[in-house]
């Protein structure tokens, strides 16, 4: 549940990059595909949890603090290879967003999917996850106070119960799409977090990880949008070999599927991973990571138009709107060349 569009500067229908996609059935439920990829010499093995657990929310003052950065996700390499600025201001700057019904629909969805398979199999049905939805979003709202935003103005409740409808929709086309019956994961909302050779740590967090009895691996993920349009089928599983990645690095097992389940219009997009393909994101992403080490010690954080810049909460603070970013909050490095003395280098560079 690490990326969507649908938080933060939502991308309008059909722009979501996409790969082969699939109608329900496509896939058995009950277990990976017996045919694998693995790691050559390697034993396949059940993915276990990660050794970090995942960290506890911080307090809104440090959230809103300025840091540097220290790690990249999915949703944050998503940014920076949308626009450097809008990285900017959620990472370093850490700028508020407000809380968007879609982006707080997908939360409650994906909330209701987890908690269903604390249920035995045989009740894991349609009804009962419609049932869990009311008590998921008291449960999202005790959390979360100021999504009470959303509905402020909602004086009898008619947009509320809409918008619960909604949710409700979404949870019950996903029996459609796969029979959680015959699944049993391993993990929900599991944790992930490795560190590369380079020193570049990723982390994450899956939304389901299914194990075969032979020890082969699938990675879930649930979107509650629609599937997106084939010219954009490269990015839509960015997410997904992400964390395919850190698997093979933490595991040594290649997962044998990687597996997208679009609520929003009732597909299921697949892809197999290869080693190969795992080495080129761990490429790309060393590549985009010293992008983002460079602009952090320039403070050279150039905006990039695009659609989707009006769905963006921070125009106010961008150029392209005739803003102005707040002031950079780190300790800048002298650009390449420039004279000074040492100690004025070693006073203004952060650290490395």
């Amino acid at each position: 549940m690490e990326t969507s569009t649908e938080g933060g500067a939502a991308a309008p229908a059909g722009t979501e990059p996409a790969e082969t996609t699939t109608r329900a059935g496509s896939v058995a439920e009950s277990a990976v595909p017996a045919a694998g990829a693995t790691t050559p010499g390697t034993t396949p093995a059940p993915v276990i949890p990660a050794q970090a657990p995942a960290p506890a929310a911080a307090p809104a003052a440090s959230r809103r603090a300025p840091a540097r950065p220290t790690s990249l996700s999915p949703s944050r390499a998503g940014d920076f290879m949308q626009c450097p600025l809008l990285y900017r201001f959620r990472v370093i700057d850490r700028l508020p967003e407000k809380p968007s019904p879609a982006a707080t629909r997908g939360t409650l969805v994906h909330a209701v999917l987890e908690r269903l398979f604390d249920a035995p199999a045989a009740e894991r049905t349609a009804p009962r996850a419609r049932s869990l939805v009311p008590g998921q979003w008291d449960r999202l709202l005790k959390n979360r106070p100021e999504l009470a935003e959303l509905f402020a103005d909602d004086e009898d409740g008619s947009r509320l119960a809409g918008w619960l409808e909604e949710a409700g929709q979404l949870v019950e086309r996903w029996f459609a799409l796969e029979d959680p019956t015959r699944l049993e994961p391993v993990e929900r909302e599991m944790f992930v977090q490795t560190r590369l050779e380079s020193g570049l740590t990723l982390r994450g967090i899956i939304d389901r990880v299914d194990v075969a009895p032979t020890g082969e691996v699938r990675i879930v993920d649930y979107k509650t949008g629609k599937a997106p349009r084939p010219e954009y089928a490269e990015g839509a599983l960015f997410q997904m070999k992400f964390y395919a990645l850190v698997i093979w690095r933490l595991k040594k097992v290649v997962p044998r599927r990687l597996q997208l389940v679009y609520l929003g219009s009732g597909d299921v997009v697949t892809y197999d991973p290869v080693i190969e393909d795992l080495q080129g994101v761990e490429r790309k992403l060393l590549a985009l990571w010293e992008a983002i080490r460079t602009a952090t010690e320039t403070g050279d954080w150039r905006p990039r138009p695009t659609k989707l810049c009006g769905w963006c909460d921070h125009q106010e603070f961008c150029p392209e709107f005739d803003g102005t970013p707040p002031p950079y909050p780190l300790p800048l490095a002298l650009p390449f060349g420039a004279a000074g003395s040492e100690e004025d280098t070693q006073g203004r560079m952060g650290p490395q």
